[in-house]
């Protein structure tokens, strides 16, 4: 339901279409702005380092004059690609780490990453992320499809993870699972097996 063409016009959202520039650094269209490197600069390089990707947020989110963003979020769609394009597990985390520095705790914004897991997968680098990034989140929402597998009223289960271990040791992680079904426009959510199918 947001507009994001009109969030973009206001200065609202600020957005890395990161297959195009890819495209453009590979075949060597990459028009230097402001004699700033690529943010996606590490795939020409034979090192992976992801500097210059978080230079690019840094400065995106560095209030311009009297602007400032109250409360950003950095929507990372999708970490996984990183590691696809050569990027080394280690390289991915150090940039998320710098991300939550400068997000989370200078800017007191909200970072939200997508990443893809798979419990037979043998990428055990993609693993290592996911791993890690579920050590250090506050919040996780677990997207998977039915165990029992197709279903044309239920589409799939998330699981909802309020990580409260990490603040206090004593308690336990809080979670809530509930299924879903994609609809044209929007999604269904509700407890496990009180579908409108089953009801």
């Amino acid at each position: 339901g947001v507009n994001l063409t009109a969030a973009k016009e206001r200065g609202q959202l600020i957005f890395l279409e990161g297959l195009k520039s890819c495209l453009d650094l590979l075949f060597g269209e990459e028009e230097e702005q402001s004699g700033q490197p690529s943010p996606l600069q590490f795939i020409s390089e034979s090192t992976s380092n992801l500097k210059a990707l978080f230079d690019f947020i840094r400065t995106s989110l560095t209030p311009a004059g009297s602007d400032s963003w109250k409360g950003p979020v950095l929507l990372v769609d999708d970490l996984s690609v990183l590691l696809s394009l050569g990027a080394a597990p280690v390289a991915v985390l150090d940039f998320i780490h710098y991300c939550r520095v400068a997000v989370c705790s200078q800017l007191k914004g909200n970072i939200v990453v997508l990443v893809h897991s798979n419990e037979d997968s043998e990428d055990e680098e993609n693993e290592l992320v996911v791993n890690s990034l579920c050590h250090h989140s506050d919040l996780i929402l677990w997207v998977e499809g039915l165990v029992t597998g197709f279903c044309k009223d239920v589409h799939g289960q998330i699981k909802i993870i309020k990580r409260v271990s990490l603040e206090l040791r004593a308690e336990q992680d809080q979670v809530q699972i509930y299924q879903y079904k994609i609809q044209d426009k929007n999604v269904s959510f509700f407890a496990r097996g009180l579908s409108a199918a089953v009801l």
